[in-house]
């Protein structure tokens, strides 16, 4: 059974904050908010936790296409090979924001990562989320929580989402309704910027 816990995103109470940290680095998975959809998340550093979001959503870890929530960019040659200056320029001037950017991967990254070209990086422009991240010492993991319903492609209502994903999360986070729009995917991974998904981010930036 999932637990549901209130958190403002104007002001995040610390208790609260670290109720979630704690249940990240025991292993535990969180759905918690962004500024577009929902998201499902673990600690980055937790293979069992990385495997138990893998079963969920039917893929191989090592073949998953899960994004990597930072806090800022100061630890982004951890994960990153060194990027060249318009790259960085895009990235400064686009996060915290509602994008997805790949980019090429280090040799550093966490082993069942290793052999990824490419990591999908994301900086939400939502306290709640990069406060966690902060508060945790490095990234989560995350992957959006998509609806089978063909209309309604993102659940928006964090009660909702408790009722599907109660038996599946340790915790849910109630940050208020979320958006049903998912981040825009740009790919820096190459010499051009190629939009792979047209989401909630204006291209405009570009």
């Amino acid at each position: 059974m999932a637990e549901l816990i209130r958190i403002y995103e104007e002001n995040p109470n610390p208790k609260a904050i670290k109720k979630v940290v704690d249940v990240l680095r025991s292993g535990g998975l969180v759905i918690y908010p962004t500024d577009t959809v929902y998201g499902l998340g673990c600690d980055i550093t937790n293979l069992k936790a990385l495997e138990r979001i893998a079963r969920i959503k039917g893929v191989k870890l090592q073949k998953s296409n899960f994004s990597f929530i930072c806090y800022d960019l100061s630890n982004l040659s951890d994960y990153v090979k060194q990027i060249d200056t318009t790259t960085f320029k895009i990235l400064k001037r686009a996060l915290p924001g509602p994008y997805t950017f790949i980019l090429p991967g280090s040799n550093t990254l966490p082993h069942p990562f290793k052999k990824r070209k490419t990591v999908g990086i994301r900086i939400p422009d939502n306290n709640i989320a990069r406060i966690i991240v902060e508060q945790l010492g490095h990234p989560i993991v995350s992957t959006s929580i998509r609806d089978e319903d063909e209309i309604i492609e993102y659940t928006t209502d964090p009660e909702l989402i408790l009722e599907k994903w109660d038996n599946l999360v340790d915790l849910v986070i109630d940050g208020g309704y979320g958006d049903n729009l998912a981040s825009t995917i740009i790919d820096l991974s190459e010499s051009q910027p190629i939009v792979v998904r047209e989401g909630k981010g204006s291209l405009e930036i570009f």
